[in-house]
């Protein structure tokens, strides 16, 4: 599964004898390491020596080792500097404010701060709403954490969580061009997170719950939500759950099954497995089965927290009791959002013919694609180095643009399910086929299509100012 990747990349810098062929002489050397070289620059050559570059996606630190002493091997070359590529593009953080207007003279000073600004101030207490006109409020998003829940690390603290919060901030206005700024939390508290958030309202015209642990994300949002009038939009359960039913409308129409009629599997009970068979269910799905650690979710078996006892009562209607591996048999989809190699490919095997597997456990899937490929028509992974890749930056950053241009007051299951079906139109019918089931994060229609479908459905479903 270890492939060299562009999120371990660096650039060694290599002195060497002078030779005509010092340089492919070092690339041949790294490349039988199995890294994959990106760059190669010539810095500087003298009379006794040359200097190289030569930049290369590994696979982690012991891989990077590995290369600096095989250089190291070389007659008379050696290592001088190993620079990390990923920390380097963090230093001093990845995103800065700017202004939008000019301060040349005394004259802007004055409009854009005192006296002038006093106007505006006066008119917006006078009536609220003008924020949304006169200030940042009207297209900017906070993007707040607790460090509970970070990618697949755990509970590594608000600190940490900071490079993660910066990069949805990047892609917000990357792709959307919306504004969004991460607020880390220094506490765990429910209470505590709730009473910030709506204390933080009137500056954000959005807010993005971001890497909060279940069970208590589900309050934090299902709180908010009923207590703020702007959207509030958990990423982890709600952005997952429509990447995901965006790849399967278009992986059912590959294999020609529907979704009323399809039996489905689906790894992890959290807040992204949640959120997936919430919204399964609202598109029709009528036949699924939820496994967690202890095997699957049984109908009138009563669990510790609320969303387990919700999805007992709302999946499994014929009480089928069991561990994943058995509950896959028979079954049309599998979708896996839990923990890596918890299948081999004899599991996929026994599942139904055309069978859709969405194994999205990162950085290590739930099966190996490879092997799942074997006997599955469709394959589909969180990964960037597979076909399918499903993947959150598809939907929150126009999903939120449509939020902001609607001027929303809060999400509804009309709102994410036309933004999956936005996502999946992005493909036109006769280009799918089972490596292409979902377009790129680069596809500039995608936050557009989003942002359109997310608008119409606000303003249809009369959750909006307007």
């Amino acid at each position: 599964m270890a492939l060299p990747s562009p999120g371990h990349s660096v650039t060694f810098r290599v002195h060497t004898p002078p030779s005509f062929s010092a340089t492919s002489d070092l690339a041949s050397a790294i490349a039988s390491t199995g890294a994959a070289i990106t760059a190669l620059d010539i810095v500087e050559s003298t009379g006794d020596h040359m200097c190289i570059d030569i930049s290369a996606n590994t696979r982690g630190q012991d891989h990077v080792d590995a290369i600096e002493a095989v250089i190291n091997q070389r007659p008379g070359a050696q290592v001088r500097r190993i620079s990390d590529r990923t920390f380097l593009m963090h230093m001093g953080g990845k995103i800065e404010t700017t202004s939008k207007v000019p301060l040349r003279s005394r004259d802007d000073l004055s409009r854009a701060y005192t006296p002038g600004v006093a106007r505006v101030c006066l008119a917006i207490a006078k009536d609220p709403a003008e924020a949304r006109r006169f200030t940042i409020k009207g297209n900017t998003v906070a993007v707040v954490t607790d460090g509970t829940a970070v990618l697949g690390l755990g509970d590594i603290g608000p600190e940490a969580a900071m490079p993660v919060m910066e990069g949805k901030a990047i892609l917000f206005k990357q792709f959307a061009d919306v504004n969004a700024w991460p607020v880390a939390l220094d506490t765990k508290d429910t209470e505590e997170i709730i009473a910030i958030c709506k204390a933080l309202a009137p500056a954000y015209g959005g807010i993005n719950l971001e890497d909060i642990s279940a069970p208590r994300c589900f309050e934090i949002e299902e709180r908010l939500r009923d207590e703020l009038d702007i959207p509030v939009f958990h990423d982890d359960q709600h952005g997952t759950a429509i990447v995901t039913q965006a790849a399967l409308v278009n992986a059912l129409k590959v294999v020609g099954k529907s979704i009323e009629d399809v039996k489905i599997v689906i790894s992890g009970v959290g807040a992204a497995g949640f959120a997936i068979i919430r919204l399964l269910m609202a598109s029709g799905a009528r036949h699924i089965r939820a496994a967690g650690r202890d095997g699957v979710i049984e109908r009138g078996t009563v669990y510790a927290e609320e969303h387990r006892n919700w999805i007992a009562h709302h999946t499994n209607e014929e009480a089928f009791s069991g561990s994943l591996r058995q509950a896959l048999a028979g079954a049309d989809v599998f979708i896996g959002v839990s923990a890596p190699n918890l299948l081999t490919g004899d599991d996929i095997a026994t599942m139904n013919e055309d069978a859709i597997v969405f194994a999205m456990a990162n950085p290590d899937p739930e099966v190996d694609p490879d092997e799942a490929s074997d006997h599955a028509a469709i394959v589909a992974t969180g990964r960037s180095d597979y076909p399918n890749q499903i993947n959150n930056v598809l939907v929150f950053p126009g999903f939120f643009r449509g939020l902001l241009d609607s001027a929303a007051t809060g999400v509804t299951d009309g709102m994410m399910l036309a933004a999956a079906e936005a996502i999946a139109s992005c493909i036109d019918d006769h280009e799918l086929h089972p490596g292409y089931l979902i377009p790129s994060v680069f596809d500039p229609k995608v936050a557009a299509r989003v942002a359109d479908a997310v608008s119409r459905a606000a303003r249809q479903g009369g959750v909006t100012r307007s």
